[in-house]
């Protein structure tokens, strides 16, 4: 059974202010909340009668509740069985871990699903880093991390200053980002490391980070005559990781 507080609890954490203050964010459904429980210690778990872990979990921090009850503390429109808390981890912002490997930047992606589906998109690619300007949407919004499908728990999340960040960076380091004005990116060459800036839905990459871009690369537009304007921003990152991944870069 599940106190008032609880579910009070709960629905507070849809607020960001509230995950900052509390250090804590929910994850819903099995498959999001069993890729989580392989890489973090739940903080509390709800769930029905149904669900059924593939491993032992420490029962001190399960609630057994009914489904009435799950309907009242989800944030989906249909609730799957379990709903689980967990500490908001903190990956080490330090660049040499990540230095030598493909990571991406996210500068001012707003969209919750968009920003979700990214970091799906990320884990696909094995891609193990994302870079989000402090503009982004928090990945540990409800939304966000349902869209993730649980590929939260493979990919590190860090918040930060992007110019900050470029600035620690080899003159030579690759910064590839997407632009309009940018070269055709079936006909550049990739190099196996790098960060691939992706920027905001409507507006792009910002002007100021965009002084940073030094491989500017373009997906063309193969539609003779009028076609869409854009690519949506988790299409664009798709192609683009695809394209990295397809000359062999790990």
């Amino acid at each position: 059974m599940i106190s008032k507080n609880q579910i009070k609890y709960i629905r507070q954490l849809e607020l960001k202010k509230f995950r900052k203050r509390e250090n804590c964010f929910v994850a819903e459904g099995p498959k999001v909340v069993g890729d989580l429980l392989k890489q973090y210690q739940p903080k509390a778990i709800f769930a029905t009668d149904r669900w059924h872990p593939a491993d032992m979990i420490d029962t001190a921090v399960l609630t057994q509740i009914t489904d009435e009850e799950l309907r009242r503390i989800s944030f989906l429109q249909n609730p799957q069985q379990v709903l689980a808390l967990f500490p908001i981890p903190t990956p080490s912002s330090h660049l040499s871990h990540h230095i030598s490997n493909l990571s991406i930047a996210l500068d001012g992606v707003q969209d919750p699903g968009n920003l979700g589906t990214i970091i799906r998109i990320a884990d696909w690619f094995g891609i193990d880093t994302i870079y989000c300007s402090e503009d982004s949407a928090d990945a540990y919004n409800p939304k966000v991390v349902q869209a993730t499908m649980g590929s939260l728990a493979h990919v590190h999340i860090i918040y930060c200053d992007l110019l900050q960040l470029f600035d620690t960076l080899p003159p030579s380091y690759p910064i590839y980002g997407t632009l309009l004005d940018g070269d055709d990116i079936y006909q550049q060459p990739l190099s196996q490391e790098g960060i691939i800036v992706m920027g905001n839905e409507g507006n792009g990459i910002s002007e100021a980070v965009r002084q940073h871009v030094n491989h500017r690369l373009l997906i063309p537009n193969f539609h003779q005559g009028d076609s869409a304007e854009s690519l949506n921003v988790a299409i664009a990152t798709a192609i683009t990781c695809s394209e990295f991944r397809r000359r062999g870069t790990k």
